[in-house]
């Protein structure tokens, strides 16, 4: 009698432990099941998330373009620009001074201009958005980008320059899609885009937008740095006072 009860006892938690045992797969699995989703989601989603509108860029004349560049190579004076695509103060500048420079000291020959970026100095966005300038500049338009981007600033590595969104933005300034998506996938200008980040901080560049300005006095080249999101007359003071200094 004593066995069939123990017996019987031991079969119960036999039986208890498989059911248990059971729960504890089905919850695995479950929880396998949930996180394989989430992944899954995660991934696909960016490329189904609504790219949102595209602003239009305001019409800057430049005159001399080359790639990143504009004006006269031969300019007694030359500004390189450092910027970042997410900075919002390279924006001010953008927007506020970049074009009376361009028709007041560029235009006329004393000015050459380059754009630089300062690698992926904000986040990896914007090193991506200097990329796609860059492939622009393989088809004429790297200022074309370069303003587009700027005119679709919508924070700090918040996904204003999305894979998607930079396509969307060669779209609209007419580039050959095929050409753009080959040079952009192919990461062709990564390597440009660091060496950006390396000059500037050989340059001693510690923020963005800063200008690194060069002429030559006496056979001597001087260079002087102007920092921030400075307006026009600060840069007209410096450019004035550099052609005084080199007797022009």
């Amino acid at each position: 009698m004593n066995n069939s009860k123990d017996q019987s006892k031991r079969q119960a938690r036999k039986e208890q432990m498989r059911r248990k045992e059971q729960r504890s797969r089905l919850l695995s699995i479950g929880l396998i099941t949930v996180g394989a989703l989430l992944v899954a989601f995660l991934i696909i989603y960016p490329s189904l998330k609504p790219i949102g509108e595209v602003a239009a860029a305001p019409e800057i004349v430049r005159e001399n373009v080359d790639f990143n560049s504009v004006g006269d190579p031969n300019a007694p004076i030359k500004i390189e620009e450092y910027s970042d695509f997410q900075c919002p103060y390279c924006r001010i500048f953008f927007e506020n001074t970049e074009e009376a420079l361009m028709q007041s000291y560029v235009a006329n020959g004393t000015v050459y201009f380059v754009y630089k970026s300062f690698g992926s100095f904000i986040g990896a966005e914007s090193g991506a958005a200097a990329e796609a300038a860059y492939c622009a500049g393989d088809q004429g338009k790297f200022w074309e980008m370069h303003d587009i981007i700027f005119a679709n600033q919508t924070g700090e590595n918040v996904g204003a320059y999305t894979d998607r969104r930079l396509n969307a933005f060669a779209e609209q300034i007419e580039l050959n899609m095929d050409e753009f998506s080959s040079c952009f996938n192919s990461n062709k200008y990564a390597d440009l885009v660091e060496q950006d980040s390396k000059d500037g901080i050989l340059a001693n560049i510690r923020a963005t937008p800063s200008f690194v300005m060069t002429y030559t006095v006496n056979g001597e080249t001087v260079t002087r740095v102007i920092e921030g999101a400075q307006p026009f007359t600060a840069f007209q003071e410096e450019i004035e006072a550099a052609l005084a200094e080199m007797g022009q």
